[in-house]
């Protein structure tokens, strides 16, 4: 299957590196801002040429319980304004580890009706695999002039209140027992998923969410590029484009991944949960279940 199964926001790194060398320097390249989600330390280690540095934290509020949500607009509008964003720019998008970060500011940028953006699929590690330049150190952008103005679409972000509203009465809490229309994808490790393991006061899973790893999205065979499986592998977990598809994972970092996916391959309606399980898991009155899915099936097809 061919990269044709994504729409054109997935650029490859070569075709990146072709557009921003072609136009350094044109008033075309002007407006293009190529966008680097790390720390800064990783950023300085190495990054493509021309990019500046947006911090995870600079995309979340960082403050419990919920510690993923929303940042307040006037905050994410500094973070912009700092690395000189103005709404007539395109992004280029990438990250250093396979694209969490990177789908958690495509999610973003959606939510402020910013759409004009694309990733480069595999990020650091496939530009490097491909043998592309790479600068090294600090780099301090020019600041836009002003602060964009933004607003944040609420139809793009789950609420948890109507998750559970959307959830069946409580005796009927069973595994894929939601709404019909309602596809809750878990980006978590399976552990998680099952309550094995939770960074949360309580342990397991939202009533009928479907479980596919962010990891397990990736192929490590070629520098963390996206599968190119990945229709037939939602459609195993039940993740399917017919669905209003809510996205998380302990924090919305890892389900950003997921996000990206899903509106990568033209998903209509994907929302992302930002509160995700460090909201749900520290509540007392959200719906938990927990042990092993009904059907597990691997990325082979393989019923586990």
């Amino acid at each position: 299957m061919s990269t044709q199964t994504f729409s054109e926001q997935l650029l490859t790194a070569e075709a990146a590196f072709a557009q921003t060398s072609n136009q350094s320097g044109s008033t075309s390249f002007d407006k293009l801002l190529i966008v680097h989600v790390s720390s800064p330390a990783a950023f300085a280690a190495a990054h493509i040429p021309g990019a500046v540095l947006l911090t995870p934290m600079d995309l979340v509020l960082g403050a419990p319980p919920a510690p993923g949500k929303l940042p307040p607009p006037e905050r994410l509008a500094q973070a912009l304004q700092r690395i000189g964003y103005t709404p007539d720019k395109e992004l280029l998008l990438y990250d250093d580890e396979g694209g969490g970060w990177a789908g958690r500011l495509a999610w973003t940028l959606d939510v402020i009706d910013h759409n004009r953006w694309r990733y480069i699929d595999g990020g650091l590690h496939a530009w490097a695999g491909a043998d592309l330049p790479l600068e090294q150190g600090e780099v301090n952008p020019t600041p836009a002039s002003t602060a964009p103005t933004i607003a944040y679409n609420p139809a793009l972000v789950a609420r948890c209140e109507d998750i559970i509203d959307a959830l069946q009465s409580p005796a009927d809490q069973t595994e894929h027992k939601t709404a019909p229309n309602l596809c809750i994808w878990d980006a978590r490790s399976l552990a998680e998923h099952t309550g094995e393991r939770t960074g949360s006061a309580r342990a397991g899973r939202i009533p009928g969410a479907h479980h596919l790893d962010w990891l397990d999205v990736m192929d490590t065979e070629r520098h963390l590029r996206l599968r190119l499986d990945l229709p037939e592998l939602l459609a195993s977990r039940g993740i399917r484009a017919d669905h209003n598809v809510v996205v998380h994972c302990q924090t919305h970092h890892r389900s950003g991944l997921a996000y990206l996916v899903a509106r990568l391959l033209g998903y209509p309606n994907i929302q992302g949960y930002d509160g995700s399980w460090a909201e749900w898991g520290n509540r007392q009155d959200t719906p938990i279940i927990t042990g092993p899915p009904d059907a597990l099936i691997d990325p082979a097809g393989q019923v586990l």
